[in-house]
């Protein structure tokens, strides 16, 4: 693996926590399943409002679709009341639309929050994600899982197998 996918990788680790790793969860429009990712942060993040991460993600989704194409999104904000970034990781048993560029459906979307002042970390952070989820095997592999913990576990030790 090159040294950017290994650094993307980690960045992944560094973003994620076990219950915040959801495997095969139903899909849904994007304001449901924002307001999914609202609440597992919520639910772990007690400086976090669910209607302000719901409507900060919708507004970003206003500007142009998230979504990379070949299945894949990567909804993002900044957030006044985010003390650091920090990722939510959905795969989907059934697709949903994002208004991909390739009007494929996704199933698998990393959501990110990052701090409002964190301009260019979040940039940083985006293109670190994009790169690693451009690769299919890594995209692959998060999708062949089958439980919360295998997704976060595939996710977040990427860099330390032979792939």
């Amino acid at each position: 693996m090159s040294q950017d996918l290994s650094h993307a990788a980690n960045i992944v680790s560094d973003l994620l926590t076990p219950s915040r790793s959801l495997c095969q969860i139903p899909g849904g429009g994007k304001k449901r399943l924002f307001e999914l990712v609202a609440d597992v942060l919520g639910s772990e993040k007690d400086e976090f409002h669910p209607d302000e991460l719901v409507a900060g993600m919708l507004a970003r989704e206003k500007l142009g679709s998230t979504a990379l194409g070949n299945g894949i999104a990567i909804p993002h904000c900044r957030l006044n009341d985010c003390e650091t970034p920090c990722g939510v990781l959905l795969t989907l048993s059934s697709s949903g639309d994002f208004d991909a560029p390739d009007d494929d459906e996704v199933d698998l979307i990393f959501a990110l929050v990052v701090p409002s002042e964190a301009t260019q970390e979040h940039l940083n952070l985006l293109a670190d994600l994009a790169r690693l989820f451009s690769q299919p095997d890594f995209c692959d592999a998060l999708r062949g899982c089958t439980s919360n913990e295998s997704l976060f576990e595939t996710a977040s030790n990427w860099n330390s197998g032979s792939r």
